[in-house]
């Protein structure tokens, strides 16, 4: 009898909380309300299977509970039951698949007035691509894939030139527009997801999938990577913006073309010397740092790192949240630099500059580093070098006093807060890998030995 008590409450208990669970989908914006539907048909499909079930269940400990004197009736074969299971079986299954082929064939179906765009997936963020002018996207092979060009555009194909590239997790879209994502992964497999939107495609290295939608309502979504991709996985996040037309042809119209980005002059050493005669007062005439001034050493750090955090620091991206003392006195030496060549010539003459191997001030247990170092090592390198492809900056031979405060300001909360700051975002979450501050130490002098 306790059995079917069980039973009885385990029912009663699962409707209620269904009915009653303030969990449920995200408010819809997209075109695809089927989705909600069809998962709405496959609830009361397996609700109403899982209740009867349960209450027969329930049913036959009642009525068939041991009684003295009692005997079972043996009885293993019922031709007519077993019809009868097969028809409402068959049905049942039939009233869940249905729904989602009608779905799948609307989903696979795309309208000849959606726009393209295509979503690029790598280890761990989210770029994006438009068709130009020419409405027609151009080539693209992995093999072109390199520090300058990381959308692997074909140099040659000339309907390339004009792609519009989203060097940026931030993706936007207009409202009330059909665009077809076309999703492509430069390393291993990825998901595109928004959950809002109720669309989701796998992203397969040497295969381009797809899929369709309509945004219907303004507002900013999370895009998610719904596929296990690796160590750092779960903080694989972007934005989607909806917006009304106008202020999307204003975005779309400040994002670079390829012919732009391949146009950009390479720093000029010479000019940057100049320009960093203002930054040797706190970072040393070699940029080899000054604690004293909480100016990290900058000689040897990657260019494409040091083009990012000036740009961020010009953005108010770094230094915007209140207790980020250091960063905010950063800001206004960085707006010195009027425009984005003047930061490739600062940077070019700090990449001229010999380096310096600095000296330790953080003092922990390297050995017990090392095996911390492991999951930090998928970004940053095994011998802490720094790898562009995974926007993780170089640790080996960097000032160990400024990784160690910058640990602490991730975990803090201090950098990687502002809603532009997607990689910063990702470290903050990585930091907290490291549990205390002796984690911290042993990891920083284990990196001081690399």
């Amino acid at each position: 009898m306790a059995i079917a008590i069980a039973l009885i409450l385990l029912v009663i208990g699962t409707v209620l909380f269904h009915f009653l669970s303030p969990w449920w989908f995200t408010p819809i914006a997209s075109n695809w309300q089927m989705m909600d539907e069809t998962v709405n048909v496959t609830f009361w499909v397996t609700g109403i299977v899982f209740v009867a079930v349960n209450l027969f269940l329930a049913w036959c400990v009642i009525r068939y509970r041991h009684r003295k004197g009692q005997k079972a009736h043996y009885e293993p074969e019922n031709k007519k039951l077993e019809w009868w299971l097969t028809i409402i079986t068959s049905v049942g299954i039939a009233a869940m698949l249905a729904p989602g082929l009608a779905v799948w064939a609307k989903f696979v179906t795309v309208p000849e007035n959606a726009s393209a765009v295509e979503v690029l997936g790598q280890q761990w963020t989210w770029s994006y691509r438009f068709p130009g002018e020419d409405a027609t996207l151009g080539k693209t092979d992995i093999r072109f894939v390199n520090i300058d060009n990381p959308f692997g555009m074909d140099p040659k194909d000339a309907a390339g030139q004009d792609d519009v590239l989203v060097a940026s997790p931030e993706l936007h879209l207009p409202i009330d527009k059909p665009v077809k994502m076309l999703l492509r992964s430069k390393d291993v497999n990825h998901q595109f997801a928004v959950p809002q939107f109720r669309v989701k495609m796998d992203m397969v290295p040497g295969m381009v999938t797809y899929f369709w939608l309509t945004p219907t309502r303004t507002g900013e979504f999370d895009a998610l990577c719904e596929q296990l991709c690796g160590v750092a996985h779960f903080t694989m996040r972007g934005r989607v913006v909806v917006d009304e037309q106008a202020a999307f042809n204003d975005w779309l119209a400040a994002q670079p073309t390829y012919a732009k980005t391949q146009a950009e002059i390479e720093g000029n050493a010479q000019v940057g010397q100049s320009l960093f005669a203002t930054c040797t007062s706190c970072h040393g005439a070699q940029a080899e740092g000054n604690r004293e001034l909480n100016a990290p050493k900058l000689a040897g750090q990657g260019k494409w790192y040091l083009v990012r955090q000036l740009n961020d620091f010009r953005k108010g991206v770094r230094g915007a949240h209140e207790s980020d003392t250091y960063g905010k006195q950063m800001i206004p030496f960085a707006s010195m630099l009027a425009d984005d060549q003047a930061v490739r010539d600062v940077v070019a003459y700090i990449a001229s500059l010999p380096e310096n191997r600095p000296a330790p001030t953080v003092l922990g247990d390297p050995e017990r580093g090392k095996s911390l170092y492991r999951t930090c090592s998928a970004c940053h390198g095994t011998e802490g070098q720094g790898i562009w492809a995974t926007n993780a900056p170089r640790l080996s031979n960097m000032s160990d006093w400024y990784l160690q405060r910058q640990m602490h300001n991730f975990r803090e909360g201090i950098r990687g807060k502002h809603p532009l700051d997607f990689h910063g975002a990702q470290m903050a979450s990585m930091a907290r890998v490291l549990a205390d501050e002796q984690a911290i130490n042993d990891v920083l002098d284990y990196i001081h030995t690399l």
